[in-house]
């Protein structure tokens, strides 16, 4: 793992920050004290000023107003320097007494030159006009000290008569707040250097175990589980030390049981004989078994990390996204020439509970054997079929011209030729039958498909029937009232009524009935022949479909039959789409059913 860096420690991030909001919090005091302090002392100062002011203004309202027995200007002069003279103090500069007309009338200064002159100094007429006090502070440009400037209208019955101009010497204020400012400068970088050691130990301290923690993590990355962290308190930085070795000791007993089942998996999937890839969730092959790379032919190198269609050669027909949505196997063909090679694949994708996909799992299986075994089967079909029909056939022509004329011999000839022709016409059904099924295993046959009208085409199949039975039994139609519409191979569909409907008659006893019935549901249609015969046995009804197979043997053979009807009857159904089956009851009679797509019918539709 990278070493931090200094700066990027933690422990030094932690005592930036202390150090930083104590420098923070110590400044807002200072400056918000040093303003305070300062606006205190220049409001004392102002206000101090502001009352010996009061005082002279008495006095010098009292001497501007009194009568006296000359008008001689030098009179009042003379009386309002003296009043001045009695209000000076050390803070206090200088005070003039301005008449309304902006004439200097007296100062308090040395310098009496100035007396008689207009008053240059501009609050001195706003204070006229204003006819309140004003005040500013000012630079004197000479001192380089700050002044404060106060100009007060005199007043007397609502007219201004003349202004008490002041300059104080406000610089001690500043320099007292100078000193105070140095002292608390003073106090926060005492402050800040205890600071500054206090944070570093306090950052040691949660900064320790976070350290251990961080060894104790590089570590468990290495395996090693047997360390702990060493817990400093029962503090918060305690109990997460606690639940660090807790962690710790779970994370080791969890390496544990996966290696375990790792090391299972890892068993079986070598001695499977089905060849088992996984991949990760872009399609790349991320484990194979030994079986796989026997079957693909491959190497172990050649195969990790390789997208997995192209692995299994279906990288022209499908994208991993294709396979991920397959649902039935795929047939994979590795034959040559000279060899068959037939694998199947099964696809299963892995996922998360949120439905993401993590991958694919493909499980491999050598068909090789048993597409074989069905080829030679449906090839030894078509070829038994296609050798016996001629023969047969030719049999058959030439027993119904013997039939029809040549035979004289009245004792042995109608016996043998009933026979004859009785099993001729049998084998050439079987002959038919296997030469239907061979197609349809082929899939090498087409369907016709028209849309009808399932309720006329059914009744007119049921009419047939019921007209040229030879047995009494009865007929009972629950077809449905709706017009239901189907698209079917009409010729294919007869051929599946008629070999229920002949098996129903051939097991159904003299007065018993046949009922056939049409139910609707979602978007297929049901359809039930049921005849009240003597049933099948519960263990083998599922076995009805299957090639020559017979329930009751001797009385099948009896009845005639090939036992391939209902074979033919399901590979149609499937066919168009549709699913049947039997539900049957022995001693109690059997029901035929199978399903087949419909649309009901609409206004105008089919007009």
């Amino acid at each position: 793992m990278q070493k931090v860096g200094f700066f990027r420690s933690i422990h030094v991030k932690f005592v930036l920050i202390y150090v930083m909001l104590i420098l923070i919090a110590m400044e807002v005091i200072g400056l918000y004290f040093a303003r305070e302090l300062e606006q205190t002392l220049k409001t004392n100062f102002t206000t101090s000023i502001a009352d010996r002011m009061s005082l002279v203004e008495f006095s010098v309202l009292e001497e501007m107003t009194k009568k006296r027995a000359t008008d001689d200007p030098q009179t009042l002069e003379m009386s309002l320097r003296a009043v001045l003279s009695g209000f000076k103090s050390e803070d206090i500069n200088e005070i003039r007494v301005i008449s309304a007309g902006n004439l200097i009338l007296a100062t308090s200064a040395d310098n009496q030159s100035v007396v008689g002159q207009r008053s240059p100094v501009e609050i001195v007429r706003k204070s006229i006009t204003s006819k309140s006090p004003d005040e500013v502070i000012n630079l004197n440009l000479k001192t380089r000290n700050r002044v404060l400037v106060r100009a007060t209208p005199i007043i007397v019955d609502e007219e201004v008569i003349g202004t008490l101009y002041l300059e104080a010497n406000i610089e001690k204020v500043f320099t007292q707040i100078d000193e105070v400012n140095q002292i608390l400068a003073g106090g926060v970088a005492v402050s800040l250097t205890i600071t500054i050691i206090l944070g570093i130990l306090i950052a040691q301290t949660m900064t320790r175990p976070i350290s251990d923690m961080r060894r104790q993590a590089q570590a468990m990355a290495k395996g090693n589980f047997s360390r702990k962290v060493r817990v400093y308190g029962n503090d918060e930085m305690g109990q997460l030390a606690i639940a660090f070795n807790h962690l710790t000791n779970q994370l080791q007993e969890s390496q544990s049981s996966t290696e375990s089942e790792r090391r299972k998996l890892a068993s079986v999937l070598e001695n499977m004989t089905d060849g088992v890839i996984a991949t990760d969730r872009k399609g790349r092959v991320s484990l194979i078994n030994d079986s796989a790379l026997v079957m693909l032919r491959l190497t172990r190198d050649l195969v990790l990390n390789r997208p997995i269609s192209s692995i299994l050669g279906l990288e022209q027909e499908y994208a991993f996204e294709d396979l991920i949505q397959i649902k039935e196997s795929i047939a994979l063909d590795f034959s040559t020439k000279d060899q068959p090679y037939i694998l199947r694949a099964n696809f299963s994708v892995t996922q998360r509970e949120t439905g993401f996909v993590n991958g694919l799992i493909v499980v491999l299986h050598d068909n090789t054997e048993q597409e074989k075994i069905d080829m030679e089967r449906r090839e030894f079909v078509s070829n038994v079929s296609h050798e016996l029909r001629t023969p047969l056939t030719t049999m058959r022509s030439y027993l119904e011209a013997l039939a029809d004329g040549a035979w004289k011999n009245e004792e042995i000839a109608p016996s043998f030729l009933h026979v004859t022709q009785t099993e001729t016409e049998r084998m050439i059904r079987l002959v038919n039958d296997l030469l239907k099924l061979s197609r349809m295993d082929s899939k090498d046959y087409d369907l016709n498909k028209e849309w009808v009208e399932f309720n006329y085409f059914f009744n007119s199949i049921i009419d047939r029937f019921e007209f040229s039975k030879s047995q009494e039994v009865h007929f009972v139609r629950l077809l449905s009232s709706n017009e239901l519409f189907v698209e079917i191979d009409t010729d294919k569909m007869t051929q599946v009524l008629d070999n229920i409907i002949s098996n129903a008659l051939k097991y159904s006893p003299d007065g018993g009935n046949i009922r056939f019935g049409i139910t609707m549901s979602d978007n297929l249609i049901k359809v039930m022949i049921s005849d009240d015969g003597m049933g099948i046995p519960q263990a083998n009804v599922k076995r009805i479909f299957d090639r020559f197979y017979r329930a009751d043997r001797a009385r099948s053979r009896a009845l005639g039959g090939t036992g391939l009807g209902l074979a033919i009857a399901r590979e149609m159904i499937m066919a168009h789409g549709g699913e049947i089956w039997a539900e049957s009851e022995e001693g109690k009679g059997t029901t035929i059913i199978f399903t087949l797509p419909f649309e009901l019918q609409e206004d105008g539709e089919w007009d």
